[in-house]
């Protein structure tokens, strides 16, 4: 009985202790984002050596961010402010002792790759796209479908409109496509779709449509650690990714759609657009396919040297992009930035287009091969749709 005392006397104490740690913490909010737009980090690591922050609004050095220190005061918090930062969405990690490493008292984060990142807006321009604002909402579902040409269930996410489960209307389609390390969930995290889909949509600037996201990457059922194959790193190239299958195998995308959502027909009413690899996939489906989209849209297209392949898809390349010219499309719009490593590439295209006399939309942006640019080139595309 007195062991049992004295363990209850014990026990609240410990409780006591633990409730007034809790309580007289140091309060830590990071970022805060200040009137000027400037950006106030805090972190307390008060045995650390140093502390880095490393953004994708700093400077480069060797095509590279080069980290800026923080400051430790005397209670072992570390602070950083930046100089007025421009209006966007903004990820940033910061580094302890060498260790690459997110914000604790930021719990937003997104995954690029295998790279887990913070991320916050500052507010103004674009980013008043990209914030959740009190508007009508779409949804975003995660469907299964069976590809026959892979022989296995795969998934991807579909957004539809305001409204779409209450009414009896069809809508046009757009399929966005990823880029390499990508997947399903890229355009919804990183590209914030269905927040810029949502505000365009409420604000009259686009018609209601609705988008499609497949995983690219045909050796996968779904994004890591969403499929069967369980829980790994995510890659940034797979194994057959622009061998061809994916593009003669998109038609059962294609169908699963037709077969299970309110969609108008018609190319009139289908459009397609993809960055980096999914811009490659753009152009080769579209090709492809080539009675099958009006709208069409490559966002720093990987338009690479094609390696040794036997796929059926890859042969006739010229002949194929005349026919899809000679069958009538209403866009065929291209966006590079000056600085993204793939310009060289992405003006040989645009030299072969000229040469067969296929016309095209161009916008060449600042900067490189990044989310700013293609979500960019996203809200500058998606008005010209279904016109």
């Amino acid at each position: 009985m007195k062991q049992l005392v004295i363990l209850l006397v014990f026990f609240n104490v410990s409780i006591v202790l633990g409730q007034e740690a809790i309580f007289s913490s140091t309060e830590i909010t990071s970022p805060t984002i200040n009137e000027d737009h400037s950006v106030t980090f805090q972190i307390k690591a008060a045995d650390a050596n140093e502390l880095f922050i490393m953004g994708d609004w700093l400077p480069k050095e060797n095509n590279k961010v080069k980290p800026i220190p923080m400051v430790k005061d005397t209670n072992g918090i570390w602070t950083y402010t930046s100089t007025p930062i421009t209006s966007d969405l903004h990820t940033y990690n910061i580094i302890i002792d060498g260790l690459i490493t997110t914000d604790p008292n930021n719990a937003f984060v997104m995954r690029d790759v295998s790279s887990i990142m913070n991320f916050f807006l500052i507010p103004g321009g674009n980013t008043d796209y990209y914030k959740i604002n009190d508007v009508a909402h779409g949804s975003v579902t995660k469907r299964w479908y069976f590809s026959k040409g892979l022989d296995k269930n795969r998934r991807l996410s579909v957004y539809t409109p305001p409204g779409y489960e209450q009414n009896a209307l069809k809508y046009p389609i757009l399929y966005l496509l990823h880029g390499a390390g990508g997947d399903e969930e890229a355009w919804l995290s990183l590209g914030r779709l269905s927040q810029i889909l949502d505000n365009l949509i409420a604000q009259g600037k686009i018609k209601p449509m609705i988008v499609v996201m497949p995983n690219g990457n045909v050796i996968q059922q779904a994004a890591p650690g969403e499929g069967a194959e369980g829980y790994y790193k995510p890659q940034f190239m797979l194994p057959k990714t622009m061998d061809g299958t994916y593009i003669a195998t998109f038609n059962d995308i294609m169908e699963f759609i037709d077969n299970n959502y309110s969609v108008k027909k018609g190319k009139e009413n289908t459009a397609i657009a993809g960055l980096s690899m999914g811009g490659f996939h753009t152009l080769h489906i579209s090709r492809f396919y080539s009675d099958t989209f009006d709208y069409i849209g490559l966002f720093s297209p990987a338009i690479l040297p094609l390696k040794d392949t036997n796929s059926p898809v890859f042969s006739s390349i010229d002949k194929t992009l005349v026919a899809q010219y000679n069958s009538g499309y209403k866009l065929y719009w291209i966006g590079i930035g000056k600085e993204d490593f793939l310009y060289n590439h992405v003006n040989n295209y645009r030299s072969k287009l000229d040469s067969l006399e296929i016309p095209y939309e161009y916008y060449e942006s600042e900067g490189g091969h990044t989310w700013k640019n293609w979500r960019d080139y996203l809200l500058m595309f998606l008005p010209k749709l279904f016109k």
